[in-house]
């Protein structure tokens, strides 16, 4: 029980962390990086399921930082993120990567879309370490140190 609690309570630090940001996090590479960080995290196990999909729809229908975007315009980019992954998980994965990059010149956005990539892994209480691998991935593709994120 202990570790949920500190997963739960890193979450939130992390929630309130990026809505102290939320005026900076506007940005079209935001928005597309923060997608597919969810889909990359969704579908860590080679597959996305619906509970994993519902808990994405809740983060960006909840998520006010994501609320700077329209919710459909999200749910479509996400889509089209998992897509890429359950169509060739290996070549997908390349391309989310490419796009989360997309974010590394501005730090703060960078470090938003892995804190959302870890909010999401531990949505479910259980932050895997196939999860926590791709978040890792992700980080090296922000030029962001892992172990910032105790990854």
């Amino acid at each position: 029980m202990a570790l949920w609690n500190k997963l739960r309570d890193s979450t939130q630090n992390m929630q309130t962390q990026l809505m102290a940001k939320k005026n900076d996090l506007k940005s079209g590479a935001f928005r597309d990086a923060s997608m597919a960080m969810c889909a990359l995290v969704a579908a860590a196990d080679g597959s996305v399921d619906p509970s994993e999909r519902q808990r994405t729809a809740s983060l960006i229908a909840t998520n006010e930082v994501l609320q700077n975007f329209p919710a459909d315009d999200l749910q479509r980019r996400f889509n089209d993120y998992v897509t890429k992954l359950t169509t060739d998980f290996d070549f997908g994965k390349v391309s989310i990567l490419q796009d989360i990059s997309k974010v590394k010149k501005k730090p703060a956005e960078a470090r938003a879309v892995i804190q959302i990539g870890i909010i999401i892994g531990g949505a479910d209480g259980n932050f895997d370490d196939g999860e926590k691998a791709v978040v890792r991935e992700a980080c090296y593709a922000v030029d962001i140190s892992p172990t910032e994120f105790d990854l």
